[in-house]
């Protein structure tokens, strides 16, 4: 697993799990988090960096898929650079969102919304795998083939007339 590396939360509740289920768990961390005492500890590895920016790349490139699990704007941020990252082509990874008891029901409204209004065009949010339990959301992830590349420029989603 590859997270943000903080020690609190629903992060630490998270590592702690995988952890126990004798996963490795590599967390990522701005330099600044670990003065402040937000740093996990008893992780496999944490790996200090200096920016939010360098902290998504460098979770995005050790990772093989995306799960969005609740949280706030930060948890937001890193989904939404995700899934534009897909879209456009910078990687080929699933990004799975775990709607759990619907936390993520207005966002996926609007998402939709954006989706009517074509500034989310084609069939590119059926690359968002949203799920509400965990099981159907790995099996999605599982099996998720991202678009081909040479034909299909930027790596999107083909688009189809609405």
């Amino acid at each position: 697993m590859v997270y943000g590396g903080c020690d609190q939360g629903l992060m630490k509740i998270l590592a702690d799990s995988a952890l126990s289920a004798g996963g490795e768990v590599i967390g990522v961390i701005p330099k600044n988090f670990v003065a402040d005492g937000l740093a996990a500890s008893g992780i496999t590895s944490l790996i200090e960096v200096d920016s939010l920016h360098e902290r998504k790349q460098r979770m995005a490139d050790l990772s093989d898929a995306f799960i969005v699990l609740p949280g706030g704007a930060g948890t937001t941020d890193e989904m939404f650079d995700a899934f534009t990252s897909l879209l456009l082509g910078f990687h080929r990874k699933p990004v799975g969102v775990l709607n759990v008891c619907g936390y993520f029901d207005g966002l996926l409204h609007f998402l939709k919304h954006m989706e009517s209004q074509q500034f989310l065009p084609g069939r590119q949010l059926d690359m968002l795998i949203v799920e509400r339990d965990f099981d159907p959301l790995l099996a999605r992830l599982l099996a998720f083939v991202a678009p081909p590349g040479p034909d299909n420029p930027g790596g999107l989603a083909p688009r189809t007339p609405h």
